[in-house]
């Protein structure tokens, strides 16, 4: 039985052989064949049938470890740009870099691929992304002949490929091979997601084309967390998105046990994806023997061996800060979603609300992104100072800035029980306001925030899915709801493929 079995692995290493496949290759077939028969061989209290069956399984494995399923390897868990808004907004803006850099040289453009750049027409080969080999060159490989011309280089070989490239310049050439480069790029991804957000996981994931990663995330009796990873990570680049949102410390004991066990699984690269960041409120101390929550938190996750964070909307922005200069923070700006959505209304002398003075930087930003983008040049901004009693309770609200007969909003990074945001809201319209919108990236809304908000001025309050929705929100018809998967589909993708994720913002 075994012979005839080392004669068939013999026969598909010649098969393999008349198939351009290398010797060595051939001679790996074979010789993981032989390994896989002299341990099955070596099993006592099997049946014939049984161990004819287990063979024919190991010769199986040993003909997909010697190549014949290379192409099939490659392409698996292949990602795709999505493509959004944002990400064509990067390309316009890296075109708009380049003409101004050129200009400033007053130099033409280098190579004609670089002119056609700038002219806004295709410089991409309509190629497949694994381009097959000539056959010349793959028969010359395994049966080199003294008589056979030696090999053209590929910029100068002609073929479907390579049509109209006979004379290919250096600069062509780099422009080429790091485009088919940046296409391979794409097959090392995988995407896990914990409990913490699963619908914006999908969503995701739909957008990159490949599959969520195979894992359990559950519960033991008494309540421990159960991590297991179901597929190989060895070598990939690995994306964890998981927001540390109510429960907040099982969702962050969640992401925190993901990373250890993909690091443990030797991944290549580990990258987690907090759409909402937990701990952020306590950045600094502001009395008295309190903790600094958000650099423990950026510690915990260093700590476990994280090589990068995205996040969206920060609370602070010092929080990038409290992770070491090994771990960069890619903090992602919520606002840019919500522009497109105020941009298609009907606004009456926009005036932009921040809620306090920490917020006048991103309530600058929205209103630079509005007035870029639907030039806007008439929009107002204001302040409000408040006066906290404690912890979650306002005491008194001043108003910096004119708001009568103009349409407000109140632009945020996060809305918890939403008490300052009502009365934010009544402070406008006892001032004159015409209407009042509100916008913040992360909807708490923790305890009575849903109903306040059901109940409060404002005309509209719109906030993103960083968190997951319920179905008392989707029953508040003041409340609006906009999806982030976009933007995070588009910054990962330009992460894995080494683009620019500023280039999104501009």
């Amino acid at each position: 039985m075994t012979g005839s079995i080392s004669l068939f692995a013999r026969r598909i290493a010649v098969s393999k052989a008349k198939t351009s496949i290398p010797v060595s290759s051939s001679s790996l077939l074979a010789s993981t064949a032989t390994r896989a028969l002299s341990c099955q061989s070596s099993a006592q209290g099997q049946t014939n049938a049984a161990s004819s069956q287990r063979y024919l399984f190991a010769l199986a494995a040993a003909a997909a470890s010697a190549g014949w399923s290379v192409t099939h390897c490659e392409r698996e868990g292949c990602v795709r740009d999505p493509k959004t808004s944002y990400g064509l907004n990067a390309e316009n803006a890296i075109k708009v870099e380049l003409k101004k850099s050129l200009s400033e040289r007053k130099e033409p453009p280098p190579t004609p691929a670089f002119r056609a750049l700038l002219e806004d027409e295709a410089t991409e080969p309509a190629v497949d992304p694994v381009p097959p080999q000539p056959e010349p060159a793959a028969i010359s490989a395994t049966s080199p002949n003294s008589s056979h011309e030696p090999s053209k280089p590929v910029a100068s070989s002609p073929g479907p490929d390579t049509e109209g490239s006979t004379h290919m310049t250096p600069d062509e050439a780099r422009l080429e091979a790091a485009t088919l480069k940046a296409k391979k790029h794409g097959g090392g991804l995988k995407l896990f997601s914990g409990n913490g957000n699963m619908g914006l996981s999908l969503e995701i994931a739909k957008l990159l084309g490949v599959n969520l990663g195979r894992a359990t995330v559950s519960r033991f009796a008494d309540g421990e967390i159960n991590v297991m990873i179901h597929e190989n990570v060895r070598g990939k680049d690995v994306y964890i998105i998981q927001p540390t949102c109510p429960p907040v410390n099982n969702n962050l004991m969640e992401l925190l046990l993901m990373v250890s066990c993909l690091n443990r699984a030797s991944a290549r690269r580990v990258t987690v994806v907090i759409p909402y960041y937990g701990y952020a409120r306590q950045d600094r101390k502001m009395q008295a023997r309190v903790p600094i929550s958000a650099a423990d938190v950026a510690r915990l996750l260093e700590s476990m061996g994280v090589d990068r964070v995205i996040a969206v909307d920060l609370h602070c922005g010092q929080i990038q800060g409290f992770f070491g200069p090994r771990v960069p923070v890619d903090n992602l700006e919520g606002g840019i979603v919500g522009i497109d959505h105020f941009g298609g209304k009907d606004l009456h002398n926009p005036v932009i609300v921040s809620p306090d003075a920490g917020g006048v930087y991103r309530a600058k930003k929205f209103k630079e992104g509005l007035a870029y983008k639907y030039g806007w040049e008439d929009i107002g901004i204001a302040m409000i100072i408040k006066q906290r009693a404690r912890a979650g309770s306002v005491d008194q609200m001043d108003l910096v800035g004119d708001v009568k007969d103009c349409d407000c909003i109140i632009v945020d990074d996060m809305i918890d029980t939403a008490g300052t945001l009502c009365k934010a809201a009544d402070v406008l319209v006892a001032k004159g306001a015409r209407r009042v919108f509100a916008f913040a990236s992360h909807g708490l809304l923790s305890g009575p925030g849903n109903e306040r908000i059901a109940n409060s001025k404002l005309e509209e309050c719109v906030i993103l899915n960083t968190i997951p929705s319920t179905p008392q929100r989707a029953a508040n018809e003041k409340l609006v709801e906009l999806s982030v998967a976009p933007l995070l589909a588009q910054t990962i993708f330009n992460i894995h493929a080494k683009r620019s994720i500023s280039a999104l913002f501009k």
